[in-house]
Formats: C-alpha cells, sequence, structure tokens
C-alpha cells in the first residue's frame, strides 16, 4: 500500500503541468495586450508629449519583466518539479534553468517585484501631481518592504550557502 501511496503522490507533480501551460497561456495573451500597448504609443508617437511618452514606454519595460518573471517562474518550476528541460543538444540554452533551484528563483521573482516596483514608483513620481499625498506615501512604503524583503532573502541565501560550505 504504501509504495503505491509514494508513486501516486510522486506522479502528481505532473498535474502542475496545467498550471505551468496555464501560465504560458497567460503570457501570450499578454504578449497581444504588449502589442496592443505598442501600437497605441506608435499611432501617438508624433502627438504625445515627451513626458507621456516616457511612462508610455515605462508600461513597455514593466511588461517585459513582468512577462520575464513569468517565464522565469514556469520554466525553472517545471524543471525542478516535473520533469528536467535540460537535453544534451540543449545544453547550453537551458544551463541557467538547471541551476535555478527554489532559493535562486525566489531572489530571482524578488528582484523581479523590486524592478516593476520601482518603474511603478517612478510613474507615480513623474505625475507626482496627479496623486493624493496619502497614495505617494503608501507606493513608497510598499515599494521599500519590497526592497528590505529582496535584501532578507538575499542574505538568507548568503547565509545558507556559507553553511553547507563549511
Amino acid at each position: 500500500m504504501l509504495p503505491l501511496l509514494a508513486r501516486t503522490i510522486l506522479a502528481s507533480r505532473y498535474l502542475l503541468a496545467v498550471f505551468f501551460l496555464g501560465l504560458v497561456a497567460a503570457l501570450a495573451l499578454y504578449a497581444v495586450h504588449f502589442l496592443g500597448k505598442l501600437l497605441k504609443l506608435a499611432s501617438g508617437v508624433v502627438s504625445l508629449g515627451e513626458e507621456e511618452f516616457l511612462i508610455a514606454v515605462l508600461h513597455l519595460v514593466d511588461a517585459a519583466l513582468i512577462a520575464s518573471l513569468v517565464v522565469i517562474v514556469a520554466l525553472a518550476s517545471f524543471d525542478s518539479l516535473v520533469a528536467r528541460l535540460q537535453r544534451e543538444e540543449e545544453e547550453e540554452d537551458l544551463r541557467w534553468v538547471s541551476r535555478t533551484d527554489h532559493s535562486n528563483l525566489k531572489i530571482k521573482v524578488a528582484t523581479a517585484i523590486v524592478a516593476i516596483s520601482s518603474i511603478q514608483l517612478l510613474q507615480v513620481f513623474l505625475k507626482v501631481d496627479a496623486y493624493p499625498e496619502r497614495v505617494v506615501f503608501w507606493q513608497v512604503v510598499i515599494h521599500l518592504v519590497f526592497v528590505v524583503s529582496a535584501l532578507l532573502l538575499g542574505l538568507q541565501d548568503r547565509i545558507r550557502r556559507q553553511g553547507k560550505e563549511t
């Protein structure tokens, strides 16, 4: 009975593939949304003021960071939890995936969240007059929480790696 239960639980990891395929589908939809934003920017490139143009470009950068985050999470999680992606012929292309463990993935996600939050905060600062002081304050506080969290995750990982070396 126990070996059957263990095999069943181990096989359940393939159910995660549904979630990763969902992330791929969401990424495809997000790419369509991104193209819509890009076309809107291209159609108004001459009429937009410099500040509005910069904010639109920052939205595109933000979208690229979010898309990259989805790819990193999907690839690294699939590789570590479902099945290894690395093949001999693809060794160079996917080598980084096999080196991304859960600790490394947490740091990559935290770093991406800080970068996304930074862009959001920059957008607020560019139009600070349009936002109530309370909103700006909380945007800064939330960003600082993300930064401190990322730093603590990095410190935790460094301590863990040093503990393994000794």
